[in-house]
């Protein structure tokens, strides 16, 4: 008998008393972090539901890790175009994205893309490249890398000048157009009217930006359209960024009537601002709106002529 428990305890088995406390372990094993390589850990929490209502609520480690997967991989073998869920698959495993799904499987000769697959599914949801623009350096899900960068604030923006390719953020790209191209600059408060003296009838161009530290600034045009005085304004940031939002309003007062009861008529144009990263090929045809100034309303003598234009810029946040 002495022999059977010296032979029990070579083949490692526990003691009496701590064979409980195995056990339950056993059932609930836990990850020893310590043991781990230096792996960046995040804590989530995991809401799990049995058959009937949910009955428990813990914390679990995520463990995030940087890897190296060939590019081809995430794209549809058939349109190339990046694969995002849900993903689907044919019966030898070959892989589709939604809109090549009807087609059938080339390799196949015309098998369905009809089973999901779940794994697919969450490889490109969890592959995340970092926006390589300075200044954002957010992680964003592969296949939404596109709609980020014609979204992201820190998107650059190209000089409107002609033949010039600096391009940078909107507020470096003001400084450049100041000290290359000597463009004037306006300071303006947002919610405050600004008067502008603009000469005409020579194309200009002019720059708003704001006394408060924001990263937006506005192109203002002036040109003509046959005998009218054509102003408009354009923000220069990326075209899908949504917020924050600015309206323009921009107008001129004609001449004092003769009549002292007479009122002075007025042109105004109240719009919210079109945005791009290429303000300086935005044309008329692409404006929500724009200002048009009647010749009688410039002031002067001669043909050189000035347009006292009045601009108030709003700015709404989320």
């Amino acid at each position: 008998m002495q022999a059977g428990a010296s032979e029990e305890r070579n083949r490692g088995s526990w003691p009496a008393k701590e064979k409980g406390s195995r056990d339950q372990s056993a059932k609930k094993p836990r990850l020893d972090l310590k043991a781990l390589p230096s792996v960046p850990v995040k804590q989530e929490i995991v809401v799990r539901q049995a058959a009937g209502p949910i009955v428990a609520v813990e914390h679990v480690a995520v463990m995030k890790i940087d890897l190296q997967v060939d590019v081809p991989v995430l794209h549809c073998p058939i349109c190339f175009g990046k694969l995002k869920p849900p993903v689907f698959q044919c019966m030898r495993g070959h892989a589709a994205c939604h809109g090549c799904l009807a087609g059938g499987c080339g390799v196949c000769d015309g098998a369905a893309f009809d089973v999901p697959n779940t794994a697919m599914d969450g490889v490109v949801s969890s592959a995340r490249v970092i926006c390589d623009y300075d200044g954002c350096g957010r992680f964003i899900t592969y296949h939404e890398a596109d709609d980020h960068r014609d979204a992201c604030p820190h998107a650059p923006c190209s000089c409107t000048e002609p033949g010039c390719t600096f391009k940078a953020p909107p507020r470096a790209l003001v400084a450049h157009l100041v000290a290359a191209h000597a463009m004037r600059e306006h300071k303006l408060r947002y919610g405050k009217t600004s008067e502008i003296e603009v000469p005409v009838p020579e194309p200009a161009r002019h720059l708003l930006t704001g006394a408060e530290d924001d990263n937006d600034a506005f192109l203002l045009t002036v040109g003509a359209l046959g005998a009218a005085t054509v102003v408009s304004a354009v923000c220069i940031r990326a075209a899908a960024c949504p917020w924050p939002r600015y309206t323009v309003k921009m107008w001129a007062n004609g001449p004092l009537p003769a009549e002292a009861n007479r009122r002075t008529d007025t042109v105004q144009a109240d719009i919210e601002a079109t945005s791009s990263t290429k303000p300086g090929a935005v044309v008329l045809e692409d404006l929500t709106s724009y200002l048009m100034v009647p010749p009688r309303y410039l002031v002067g003598a001669g043909p050189a002529k000035v347009l006292l234009l009045n601009v108030r810029v709003g700015k709404a946040t989320l």
